[in-house]
């Protein structure tokens, strides 16, 4: 298949390290080309610079669209002189993608505050750039591994104003994509979504809250009549065990904890970040920049590991392959 492009990411990070020990372990797999300086990888990572990702096929090392940063990597030090060339990664991988030249797109993390000092960077985070790159109007968050997929209709709000945040069109919007993409990227083809509630016991019939009759309910009844499989609203605290898990292929939650505690309680170091509604495959590891550890050979690659062979999947699944 065509190769992954990876984004380099911040190179303060653990994100060269991981990419060099995922492209070992994926040798023969999954295909990578990475894009970022070379002198910011692992001393000792058998690396090729290629021109094109054609090139990267033929590669007999870590096959690396390469450009000089400029700048020296200092692990766990993140640098705003980095900035603009990160930011350029980024945006010759999602160039890569949306051409057809690369299959998918996997993101190492990034360092927003140092994208801020170095570039004023914009946005609120990867995701938002991504969305903005692609000219799409409504992405949506989802962590996925093999146990368990979930995605969170608010992502990082304060819990209190979670409640005004969600709204009938937003959570509509959040189910139709992800059942959108479960079909498309997961060659999954009548999927089944289970929806929390926002409240202790999906509010009890209105004992602990109104929400789950006066909003969340009447959308998942729309839904139902457009053709989705849906239950729900249900109490978050009975959804996530073996069994229950059995009966759908992805949970929509109503706040960022609510989905990403069981997730990363049953897969923390295989867990997936995947970007839905953009017009090509996005992966990235659920980990962030990890500057504690960065150097110190101690950082894990299993959630880039499982980002490049998630989005290896769902590239083949969108061809129809």
């Amino acid at each position: 298949m065509r190769p992954i492009a990876v984004s380099c990411g911040d190179p303060a990070g653990i994100g060269p390290e991981v990419a060099a020990a995922a492209w070992r372990t994926l040798q023969g797999k999954v295909p990578i080309l990475w894009i970022g300086d070379p002198a910011h990888l692992p001393e000792g990572t058998p690396w090729q610079a290629v021109e094109s990702a054609a090139a990267a096929e033929t590669a007999t090392g870590l096959p690396v669209l390469a450009s000089d940063f400029g700048a020296p990597r200092r692990p766990g030090m993140p640098d705003a002189a980095h900035a603009p060339h990160v930011i350029r990664a980024i945006e010759e991988a999602v160039h890569l993608v949306r051409s057809g030249d690369c299959a998918a797109l996997t993101t190492a993390p990034i360092h927003k505050q140092a994208l801020i000092d170095g570039a004023g960077f914009g946005f609120p985070g990867h995701t938002e750039f991504l969305a903005h790159l692609a000219g799409a109007d409504r992405v949506v968050m989802m962590l996925a591994s093999e146990t368990l997929r979930v995605v969170p209709a608010t992502i990082h709000i304060p819990l209190a104003q979670v409640p005004e945040a969600l709204t009938a069109d937003g959570l509509a919007q959040t189910m139709r994509i992800t059942h959108a993409s479960l079909i498309r990227d997961f060659g999954i083809a009548a999927p089944r979504l289970a929806v929390a509630g926002l409240n202790p016991h999906a509010g009890e019939g209105g004992k602990i809250g109104h929400e789950e009759i006066e909003m969340i309910a009447p959308v998942l009844e729309t839904l139902r009549a457009e053709g989705l499989d849906i239950t729900g609203p249900l109490s978050a605290d009975t959804m996530f065990h073996a069994a229950a898990r059995a009966r759908y292929d992805a949970a929509v939650a109503m706040y960022h904890d609510q989905a990403l505690i069981p997730i990363k309680t049953l897969a923390f170091d295989e867990g997936v970040n995947v970007t839905l509604g953009l017009p090509f495959v996005r992966t990235s590891p659920d980990h962030g920049t990890a500057l504690d550890i960065a150097g110190t050979g101690r950082a894990n690659p299993a959630s880039m590991v499982a980002a490049l062979r998630m989005a290896a999947r769902m590239a083949t699944a969108r061809d129809g392959r």
